[in-house]
């Protein structure tokens, strides 16, 4: 298989992982569903001005919403790990010595996940939980809400790994004036925890998919994890986040996804943002 080239594959993953050579992918990230038994989906709308509309907006002018469509897919495995094994033991054969997984899930199983993978890549391997908080949607009143995802961080050789500190985007600090004006102006490196908006319903980073992630988390991933010219795979491609960031920083990306949902939202952002991809049905390449 060619993977200095962009593609995206419609197929299932597991049989294009199988065909995929030994240690020949820099980094790999995947968002896989959530298992949280439930159907992920989100309605596209549009707005038409109309004296008898149901919405009133700017300077009181009414307007008529029509749905537009809907994407979702289900979220729900009678046993998430027997589902999610193969794929990540196919990862781990995939992966450079000098490679990175990271592996986005939330707190549903985070922490069978964290075992599966200790078994898989060897607890050595495990670098790093990053935590992705963030401050947006429902408020249930009889527990904390839960307003973060959970990254886990293997590398495929703990003595060969690499991890480029130079290529992450420094923030602010928090009390800049506890710190010298040459380091407030530097900023500070991201610590393993993320603050990051999600992507906004009504941005322009939108693309309708239902579990779209912000491409500020992925430009720190890929930044830190991989270098102009690498191989980047994402096996569950959503809404093509991963291939945006890694395309726009030089990197060749393979994107898989079994929804052609998911396929048709891929297609529509690469081609407004014009990059060179190739889309092939099935697993034959």
């Amino acid at each position: 298989m060619n993977l200095q080239k962009n593609q995206v594959i419609h197929a299932d993953n597991l049989s294009v992982l199988k065909q995929m050579p030994d240690e020949s992918v820099q980094l790999i990230y995947i968002d896989p569903p959530f298992n949280t038994g439930k159907k992920q989906s989100r309605t596209q709308t549009k707005m038409e001005r109309d004296v008898e509309g149901d919405r009133k907006g700017f300077k009181g002018q009414r307007y008529t919403t029509t749905v537009v469509g809907e994407k979702a897919f289900a979220d729900s495995f009678d046993d998430f790990l027997e589902f999610i094994a193969p794929r990540l033991e196919e990862a781990h054969r995939i992966l450079k010595p000098t490679g990175s997984l990271y592996f986005h899930i939330d707190y549903r199983e985070v922490h069978y996940c964290k075992v599966l993978l200790d078994q898989i890549f060897g607890r050595d391997n495990f670098l790093n939980e990053i935590i992705w908080a963030y401050d947006y949607g429902a408020r249930p009143k009889r527990r904390w809400p839960a307003k973060h995802d959970n990254i886990l961080m293997y590398v495929k050789d703990k003595k060969q790994y690499t991890f480029y500190q130079d290529q992450i985007e420094r923030i602010p600090y928090m009390a800049p004036g506890l710190v010298s004006k040459e380091k407030a102006a530097r900023g500070k490196l991201p610590t393993d925890t993320w603050w990051h908006t999600i992507v906004s319903p009504t941005g322009k980073e939108k693309t309708g998919y239902p579990t779209q992630k912000p491409i500020g988390v992925l430009r720190r991933v890929i930044g830190a994890s991989s270098v102009e010219g690498d191989v980047v795979l994402d096996f569950f491609g959503g809404s093509g986040t991963t291939g945006e960031a890694a395309m726009e920083s030089g990197r060749y990306v393979t994107l898989i996804d079994a929804n052609p949902q998911a396929i048709e939202v891929m297609r529509n952002r690469f081609e407004k943002k014009g990059f060179d991809v190739e889309f092939v049905e099935g697993d034959a390449r």
